[in-house]
């Protein structure tokens, strides 16, 4: 079997990975759309479910900013993982965009939308914190 043929099954095995992801996330993000929205229709006039205690009021708050934050964490990870499927479909997948050195396969079966190799990952993270 040659190469060529092996890298093309390869890209197929992480394209189907990124797109289970990919509607997993997306789901998420739908679920969490859903949930602001109803949280939305309870501020904008319907008090059955309006908290009218501070603490309770603070608490809603609290959680509905928990949810915003996680709602951005997962629109983030959708826009890697369609950045992910680009590169598959232009074939350069799995190759750092820092050194073009391959990235290992153990770390595409951890995080399938990586775009750097775990040396270049980690150098670009010393480099963040020391900022």
């Amino acid at each position: 079997m040659s190469e060529e043929i092996l890298a093309e099954k390869v890209l197929k095995k992480y394209e189907k990975i990124l797109l289970i992801e990919k509607k997993e996330t997306q789901k998420l993000i739908n679920g969490i759309d859903e949930i602001q929205k109803k949280g939305s229709k309870n501020r904008s006039g319907d008090l059955s479910s309006y908290s009218l205690h501070q603490a309770d009021m603070g608490t809603d708050t609290d959680e509905s900013e928990k949810r915003v934050y996680h709602l951005n964490q997962e629109m983030e990870k959708l826009k890697k993982i369609n950045l992910a499927l680009k590169r598959i479909y232009e074939k350069t997948y799995g190759i750092c965009e820092i050194c073009g050195c391959l990235i290992q396969e153990k770390r595409l079966k951890v995080v399938p939308y990586a775009k750097f190799c775990i040396k270049c990952k980690s150098n670009e993270e010393a480099n963040h914190r020391r900022r």
